[in-house]
């Protein structure tokens, strides 16, 4: 057996593209890289950029908002999951609040010791988008509270920049000086700077204090509004920003700091899609949303009005493929960089362009791994010949599904089933597999997200929520509305995913939502929750619809046998006619996505030949093991 340590494998492509937007000092846009969870984000900056980019002119920030779950991250010795974060405990809004304010604060307290960021810079940019006059007058009072009522009266007619300096003055006074030294690292060039320069620095560092306790300040006064905001449930564009003023503040100083060979600031942000499900513990902020939505309009909008530093942000949500696009705007408010494999889809995609009189897109020389890519990597370092026919044939060249192979080789239980000399590789590819269904798919995660978001639809429709026209489109809305009984609607929910399932057998794994027009999928709630928990990815180019990886393509499929052969024989006439009762609505209304097919019980598609059944106990222990060798 191999006994190898694992290596982390280059992307060239990938790496020479982010190098390139990274080597600029301010950008027109934002980056968003994103594709399928298992593909090798995360590892690709934190192992192959990260230490590059923050060496010589460039300092790089990097954020990861899942950090704060504690149950599934490397930081707190555990692994990331497969199903995405929304079906994981959500962070505190404050939480990922704080990490991006201190990541962004330490790098602009570096931007004061290059001297690239002085008291002025501060100032100007602050009053560029804050009336300062009130709230500086209260804060030289509060630190000068035994002041004459004459001087009080002389404050009220000077302008901002005097008020500015005299607050600095007064911020200064009651500042730790030998606090603000060690942050300036003014102790260990002391005796290389004058009085005047060490001022100098000192001045920049208690600004940025200031700054920092003005949006605060102004930020405390609408804290009622916020309330009254939450408790409501309305929108405020005016309040959302206010909550961002601060990050944003530093966002532009940094911009406008940048300079080349001399000062190259950037920041990644790791799962961005997280600051969207964070949830309040108090009402002294907007909700996870709005706050997050905020931040990357504000960062689009400086981007496009001034340049901003490069900004990346990483994802395995497939919202940021497309639907991000056009929410914020229009479908080029980003760059786009898309992380993704192709294998079985080839012959699908072929026939679908040719259908369609479109030749192949230059998306297909794709920055994932095809099979003969990974194959270099793999072979006789990993694995033999024989072990990787296997493997690319029942999980694919996903990188995190054959380092959790690898690792799960190297453990004792693969020796454990190398003593019984019936056993063969193919043993522990099924015991792999079996983790996986139970891990994502038996754990009831994809149908309680189904259920959740399927149970208010009575409610919806009764409301008008959902338009006349929507309900055209099949299934997904059909008498819905007549289920009050809270377990016959779950019923129907189940059967809904059922042939949603079977649907997308028929349909080889693949829909073309953008190329046939069938924009109506993202209406069905079968999609929605697919998409939610992490099981379906939505690519932007080509645009598909399919399983992350054939592993989940094969779990999804013995889901659907199991579930099938449970059926009482009510649920399985009803399953019948659902489909029947589909295929003359489809017919009719032209439903692109194959929810009206006929049911085809000899289907070949994913050939399940793997019978590994394992108990909750041996999938934690097997968790436990992938986890230690990684």
């Amino acid at each position: 057996m191999v006994n190898k340590s694992w290596k982390i494998i280059p992307r060239p492509l990938l790496e020479t593209i982010l190098n390139n937007h990274a080597q600029h000092h301010r950008v027109p846009q934002p980056l968003i890289l994103h594709g399928p969870r298992g593909v090798g984000k995360t590892t690709l900056f934190l192992e192959r950029l990260l230490d590059d980019w923050n060496k010589g002119p460039h300092i790089t920030g990097y954020v990861d908002f899942a950090q704060s779950i504690k149950d599934h991250h490397p930081q707190h010795n555990n692994s990331y999951p497969w199903a995405s974060w929304s079906t994981c405990d959500p962070p505190t809004l404050h939480n990922c609040k704080n990490q991006l304010e201190t990541c962004l604060e330490s790098m602009t307290q570096k931007g004061i010791q290059l001297g690239a960021i002085t008291s002025s810079q501060i100032f100007s940019t602050l009053n560029k988008w804050h009336r300062l006059d009130t709230v500086l007058r209260r804060i030289i009072l509060q630190n000068n509270s035994n002041i004459a009522l004459k001087s009080r009266n002389s404050i009220s007619k000077v302008s901002s920049s005097v008020l500015w300096d005299r607050a600095v003055f007064a911020l200064s006074a009651r500042s730790n000086a030998k606090e603000i030294d060690e942050i300036l690292g003014l102790e260990e060039k002391g005796k290389s700077l004058s009085v005047e320069e060490a001022s100098y620095f000192r001045e920049a560092a208690v600004a940025l204090r200031l700054a920092k306790e003005v949006i605060t300040m102004q930020q405390g006064w609408r804290a009622r509004a916020i309330a009254h905001l939450n408790q409501t449930g309305g929108f405020s564009r005016s309040l959302a920003n206010s909550c961002t003023d601060w990050p944003c503040l530093l966002l532009e100083l940094l911009s406008k700091a940048a300079e080349i060979d001399y000062f190259q600031p950037k920041l990644v942000i790791n799962n961005i899609e997280v600051l969207k499900k964070a949830i309040l513990v108090d009402d002294s902020m907007v909700s996870g949303p709005m706050y997050h939505d905020s931040l990357i309009w504000r960062i689009v909008a400086l981007g496009a009005n001034e340049r901003c530093l490069p900004i990346m942000l990483a994802t395995s949500d497939s919202y940021y493929s497309y639907q991000a696009y056009w929410d914020f705007g229009f479908p080029d408010i980003f760059i786009s960089r898309e992380v993704f494999k192709l294998k079985l889809l080839l012959p699908l995609l072929q026939v679908l362009l040719h259908v369609h009189g479109r030749g192949m897109p230059s998306c297909l020389h794709n920055f994932g791994w095809a099979p003969q890519e990974a194959k270099m990597h793999m072979v006789t370092d990993y694995f033999s010949q024989s072990e990787w026919a296997v493997i690319v044939e029942v999980l694919g060249p996903n990188p995190r599904h054959l380092f959790e192979l690898y690792a799960l080789k190297q453990s004792s239980y693969y020796q454990k089933v190398l003593e019984d000399k019936a056993s063969t590789f193919e043993d522990i590819v099924d015991t792999y597999l079996a983790y996986l269904q139970l891990a994502l798919i038996d754990s009831n995660s994809i149908t309680q997200e189904h259920w959740n978001y399927c149970k208010s639809l009575p409610m919806m429709q009764k409301s008008g929520k959902i338009p006349k026209d929507r309900l055209r489109f099949g299934s997904p809305w059909k008498h819905s509305s007549k289920l009050d009984d809270p377990t016959q609607c779950q019923q129907w929910a189940k059967l809904q995913l059922l042939d949603f399932v079977q649907s997308l057998i028929n349909t080889e794994f693949g829909v073309n939502y953008l190329g046939d027009c069938s924009f109506e999928i993202f209406d069905d709630p079968c999609t929605v929750a697919l998409l939610e928990v992490g099981l379906l990815y939505a690519q932007r180019d080509p645009s598909l619809i399919r399983p992350i990886s054939i592993a989940i393509q094969r779990c999804l499929v013995r889901w659907l046998v199991q579930e099938r052969m449970k059926m009482s024989l009510q649920n399985l006439l009803q399953f019948m006619w659902q489909r029947i009762e589909i295929f003359v609505c489809n017919n009719v209304c032209e439903y692109e996505f194959a929810r009206g097919c006929r049911l085809d019980h000899n289907t070949k598609v994913v050939d399940i030949h793997w019978t590994a059944k394992l108990s909750q106990s041996s999938i934690r222990s097997l968790h436990e093991q992938i986890i230690s060798h990684g």
